[in-house]
């Protein structure tokens, strides 16, 4: 694997991997000093061209655990402001002696033409509306661990699926390692090429809670126009969003997810978030685990060490 761009590419053979690996690294985490030597003397740039916390920090906290160097790029600060292009931008963080680069970006496509202009293995840390494969990593390690499996899983992914490129790389992952997946939302905030997704959908969260062993809730994503397409927060706070009475009519042995940041009490009621079938902060520890894996196994493309 020369870069990680997209899940819809991998096999489950090549997600099995990362995740196993990913195992391995929260071992890792759990040592009285967190860190091996596996790339020393790389440097990985984290490249974010949009905000971030959880998935900037986890990159950067899964480098140093590696031993990697890293060097943080800060758009607001940096040279593109004076009019210097993306492509320039990347060329010139590669002579300084950059790596692997970990690029997100709000342009569909970005981290491709990335991987095209460097000689750098490129990681997509999200891409507009389009991609998040670390995130999906996260999220199926997550389940992974609590469920000990996929296969089998009836999974609901309920929001703004239609801005959200956490639900595509989501869907393609999970389905993958066998579990079914649910879209639930609004006809508005649905993709237009939903009908070419391995996914059933539901325009009613009511109609299909019962079934779920795991409820995936997005934000509305405002910033990409995800507030425009439906009347009022209220309502769709009625129809789709995760209160405390929803939440008692799943099963038992259901849990809810979200991959943040979350607007509490518009998609996830407050004692939802934080109840103990709340998988969200396991998905945030989950990431720098899973970052580690995929920093590693493409730091094997710069070098043929291994950590010891």
């Amino acid at each position: 694997m020369r870069h990680l761009l997209t899940t819809e590419s991998l096999t489950r053979a090549e997600i099995e991997e990362l995740l196993d690996l990913a195992d391995e690294f929260t071992d890792v985490l759990g040592r009285e000093i967190p860190k091996v030597p596996a790339l020393r003397g790389l440097t990985v740039g984290t490249l974010f061209f949009e905000p971030s916390t959880r998935t900037r920090l986890s990159f950067e906290r899964a480098a140093k655990a590696l031993s990697a160097d890293v060097m943080s790029f800060s758009p607001s600060t940096s040279s593109l402001s004076k009019g210097e292009s993306l492509k320039d931008t990347v060329l010139t963080l590669q002579a300084m002696g950059c790596d692997l680069m970990v690029v997100r970006h709000k342009a569909t496509g970005a981290p491709w033409r990335v991987a095209e202009w460097t000689d750098c293995p490129v990681v997509n840390g999200g891409d507009g509306a389009h991609q998040h494969p670390t995130q999906a990593l996260l999220d199926s390690l997550t389940v992974r661990r609590h469920f000990g499996k996929l296969d089998g899983l009836h999974i609901a992914i309920v929001g703004d699926i239609r801005h959200s490129r956490v639900a595509r790389s989501d869907l393609f992952a999970m389905s993958t390692l066998g579990a079914r997946v649910t879209m639930v939302a609004p006809p508005t905030l649905l993709p237009l090429d939903i009908d070419d997704w391995p996914c059933d959908v539901s325009f009613e969260l009511d109609d299909v809670l019962g079934g779920m062993d795991v409820v995936y809730l997005l934000r509305i994503q405002a910033e990409r126009g995800g507030a425009t397409v439906f009347p009022s927060l209220p309502e769709y706070v009625q129809r789709f969003g995760m209160t405390r009475a929803r939440f008692d009519r799943l099963s038992p042995e259901a849990v809810v997810m979200h991959p943040g940041p979350m607007n509490r009490g518009v998609e996830i009621a407050p004692e939802v978030a934080d109840h103990p079938r709340s998988l969200v902060l396991d998905q945030v520890r989950a990431g720098v685990a899973v970052r580690m894996a995929v920093l590693f196994r493409l730091g094997q493309a710069v070098r043929t060490e291994v950590p010891s």
